[in-house]
């Protein structure tokens, strides 16, 4: 009986971590991941950058800011309207412990590939979750005028609620 009590209890102990592990989940975006007025970089360092917030926030593990550069080589993720959405290849999907974003504006504009960008957003998803995270941010970023506003109105705020609000 008594050894029965011991599984009991473990077992209790397990669901009360799990449970924790889902409220504890991460939001998509923090505001500390949000960086203004960046300096013009090179586009693999501009890589590295955003790529080392998400590994700094828990999002991913170190080797997944390799796989992000390596994604620029096969594909560009410049998607006009002076937005970059560097993510990692499929071989380092398995580097994402949670799904996130990092965003970085450059009012100056920095290089990729030979263009021009102002708003750099990293992105982690797990499993299939950035193709929802890709298409979120399409929707929300349809013009050049919505990119001004965010690169422009220098407020971690404005950049952080135009991607938590729910539509």
């Amino acid at each position: 009986m008594l050894f029965g009590f011991g599984k009991k209890k473990k077992a209790e102990q397990e669901a009360k971590d799990i449970k924790k592990e889902v409220v504890e989940k991460k939001p998509l975006l923090m505001k500390e991941n949000i960086v203004l007025n960046c300096e013009r970089m090179e586009k693999n360092d501009t890589i590295r950058k955003v790529g080392q917030i998400l590994v700094d926030s828990g999002y991913v593990k170190e080797d997944y800011i390799e796989g992000m550069i390596a994604r620029e080589l096969t594909f560009s993720t410049n998607m006009g309207n002076c937005i970059a959405l560097p993510h990692g290849t499929n071989e380092v999907k398995k580097e994402v412990l949670e799904s996130g974003i990092a965003v970085l504006t450059f009012p100056e504009g920095t290089d990729w590939g030979g263009e021009d960008v102002k708003l750099v957003i990293g992105i982690a998803g797990v499993g299939d979750e950035h193709l929802e995270i890709l298409a979120n941010i399409a929707t929300k970023l349809v013009s050049m005028e919505e990119v001004d506003k965010l690169v422009n109105g220098n407020s971690v705020d404005l950049i952080y609620d135009t991607f938590m609000k729910e539509d």
